[in-house]
């Protein structure tokens, strides 16, 4: 970040890891941005979930965003508060999980939208995942008290 915004000079206060990932798991809303083809930006709402380290996700191969993804699997993955600010980048991929496994862990970390709507854990066991998709974060940029606990990741 740019000189003059009182960053701190040491790593007193800074965020953990484990503190950023609580507000992926528990947060309901994210935003998703990708590339077009062309070049131009592409921003999307997503429902999804925070597990193993990842964010899996679902979209079928004909929207925008999973035709940019398959273009250019590099995102943006972002909270929706500008204060308390979590910014995941990484690289979006196509994947399955089985339904013993994976599978049955995300199921139940979708409840948190809708218990009666969630997917089961077979939803993903096809070869191609049903639409499951998960971002493999590279690097990540968090602050929930800018900018005093301002912190930087690298995966």
């Amino acid at each position: 970040m740019p000189d003059g915004y009182g960053l701190p000079t040491s790593s007193d206060g800074m965020l953990t890891w484990d503190e950023v990932e609580d507000r992926l798991r528990a947060s309901r809303h994210y935003w998703l941005a990708t590339v077009r083809p062309d070049g131009t930006p592409h921003s999307v709402p997503r429902w999804g979930v925070w597990v193993d380290g990842g964010f899996y996700y679902d979209g079928a191969p004909t929207t925008r965003h999973v035709r940019n993804l398959e273009h250019n699997p590099a995102c943006t993955l972002t909270l929706e508060s500008g204060t308390e600010v979590v910014i995941v980048e990484g690289v979006s991929t196509a994947t399955r999980a089985d339904p013993d496994d994976l599978g049955a862990r995300l199921a139940k970390a979708f409840e948190k939208y809708h218990p009666e709507y969630a997917p089961t854990p077979d939803s993903w066991a096809d070869e191609l995942g049903g639409g499951l998709r998960v971002i493999t974060p590279r690097r990540a940029l968090a602050w929930f008290a800018f900018p005093t606990d301002c912190t930087r990741f690298s995966f």
